[in-house]
């Protein structure tokens, strides 16, 4: 079994990192810089950074700040948000990043992956997808522009997609989920996991350390992904680790 990964997520807004519930309520979480350093210190194994108005401002990733937590940071680190070109990619590793995240582009021109992962390698290349259950569809959608459009896509058929385009990663956020802090969305994580032979980051829904064993064992997830149960302090990446490891699942 391959090691699982923790990873704190910085959502930031206007500079500052904010977490919601359900994508909307945004509350101050902190600075993006310090809180980078904070999680390194801590022994995370990877963190995010999304920039996660970018996309519905039209506007690019704020390079700066990018350059500012890469340089605080000696773990990987995937940027994500307003990312629409392949220009916009170099920019961002070249800031610093080692990974960089599409979400509203590839949805809208997916030979974004295919480039991408042809000029960079697909170990660079995060997917994320944002997804809410629909109820008439008995099934998942795909949503964009920072969770505020419905795309018509299936989650399933755009993972499948994706993987085949040169995808290395995907980041699968469940909307509904998001900051309720009532665990992971396992049914979701599963299905996406046993779809596509590429790792699943799963996002949405941490508060308790026992959610994380929750979407190991039964999401079948590769790692896993929290903001506001770190960024306030519940608990710690390393009392997560611990945990892990006292109940046999494998951890860096």
């Amino acid at each position: 079994m391959l090691t699982k990964r923790i990873i704190p997520c910085l959502d930031v807004k206007d500079g500052r990192v904010v977490k919601g519930v359900n994508f909307v309520q945004l509350k101050d979480a902190g600075d993006p810089v310090e809180l980078a350093s904070f999680y390194d210190e801590q022994g995370a194994d990877e963190l995010v950074f999304l920039d996660i108005s970018a996309s519905n401002e039209g506007r690019k990733t704020m390079v700066d700040i990018v350059e500012q937590t890469a340089g605080k940071l000696s773990i990987p680190l995937t940027v994500g948000g307003g990312v629409s070109t392949v220009d916009d990619m170099h920019n961002l590793l070249r800031a610093g990043a080692d990974k960089v995240g599409v979400n509203t582009a590839a949805v809208h021109h997916p030979e974004i992956i295919e480039s991408g992962a042809k000029v960079f390698g697909s170990q660079c290349i995060v997917v994320a997808i944002d997804a809410r259950y629909n109820e008439q569809w008995k099934d998942w959608e795909v949503y964009t522009h920072g969770g505020s459009k419905a795309s018509g896509l299936k989650v399933l058929d755009w993972a499948n997609q994706v993987k085949e385009l040169g995808a290395g990663e995907i980041l699968l956020t469940s909307m509904d989920a998001d900051g309720t802090k009532d665990g992971f969305d396992i049914p979701l994580t599963s299905r996406v996991s046993n779809a596509v032979s590429i790792p699943v980051i799963a996002s949405g829904g941490a508060g308790e350390i026992s959610h994380f064993y929750d979407v190991f064992q039964e999401g079948l997830a590769d790692a896993a992904l929290a903001a506001s149960v770190f960024h306030y302090k519940q608990f710690t990446v390393e009392e997560v680790k611990q945990f892990l490891q006292q109940n046999g699942v494998e951890v860096r």
